[in-house]
């Protein structure tokens, strides 16, 4: 299969990438700092630069890959980023670069294989979303938010391209040791750590730098790959899929319980 991985330079694109390339496919890996995929490249990948928050760029990429292969099977929308702080502290105009990553970006690629993809009768779009999808948690409103959204977009999707053989998958990850929490204690105290939300921010980031410290911990990116995987080689996918360590806890918790009861086990210890 002709697969373009999104988000490949590190954590799970990188290690979708290279999955993808084990199991014999042809793998076009997207990210924008090309110097960090060399392996992927030594490995056999397709290595392209490419912001997914600049459709010409986009547009470049696949328009390149249907010229090379004639075709597009998979579609991993991985690239994605964080933002972290009280939602009355963060400016809007982070939040919508956000956005523009999490979801925009993730929509235009969707918008630009469609054609081709209906045009074979087949194809799989993967979104790879989060356990915040569904759930939330104090100071990652517009992460979580975006999350939800992305999710809301792959059903919709889903309802409206399977009549064209194309499938759509979500992939739910749970705690996962990547790059993208590396700077969320810094950005919690940057954004809220001097006013009325500073006691929240400071046992969210004190929490967070336990989390970071026990990496061991947390799931290995290739754990999400696999299922990555599963997903593109299944004949007939399921529509969701949790992955990695706490998921599907976490999702059983925020599913049983009443939004005010998960609200006081989320929140359990913050206030000082």
């Amino acid at each position: 299969m002709i697969c373009l991985v999104t988000g490949a330079s590190s954590g799970i694109g990188h290690a979708t990438a290279l999955e993808l390339l084990s199991a014999g496919h042809v793998v076009y890996a997207a990210a924008r700092r090309l110097e960090r995929m060399e392996d992927l490249r030594a490995a056999g990948a397709h290595t392209v630069a490419m912001d997914v928050t600049d459709e010409t760029a986009t547009e470049r990429v696949v328009r390149t890959i249907l010229e090379e292969q004639h075709r597009i099977d998979v579609l991993v929308n991985n690239a994605g980023v964080a933002l972290h702080g009280a939602v009355e502290d963060v400016p809007l105009k982070r939040a919508r670069e956000l956005f523009e990553v999490n979801l925009f970006g993730a929509a235009r690629l969707a918008q630009l294989v469609l054609p081709s993809m209906r045009a074979q009768r087949s194809g799989t779009i993967v979104n790879v979303s989060s356990i915040g999808g569904e759930i939330a948690l104090p100071l990652g409103a517009w992460y979580y938010a975006s999350k939800h959204g992305l999710e809301a977009f792959s059903d919709t999707l889903r309802q409206e391209v399977g009549r064209f053989g194309i499938d759509v998958v979500v992939v739910q990850p749970g705690l996962i040791a990547t790059e993208i929490q590396d700077g969320s204690a810094a950005e919690m105290r940057e954004l809220s750590g001097q006013g009325p939300y500073a006691t929240l921010a400071e046992a969210m980031a004190a929490r967070t730098e336990t989390s970071n410290a026990q990496r061991h911990r947390l799931s290995d990116p290739s754990v999400v790959a696999r299922t990555v995987r599963t997903a593109v080689e299944t004949d007939r996918p399921k529509t969701r899929y949790v992955t990695g360590y706490m998921g599907k806890l976490l999702l059983r918790l925020n599913r049983l319980l009443s939004d005010r009861r998960f609200d006081k086990v989320a929140t359990r210890g913050l206030d000082g």
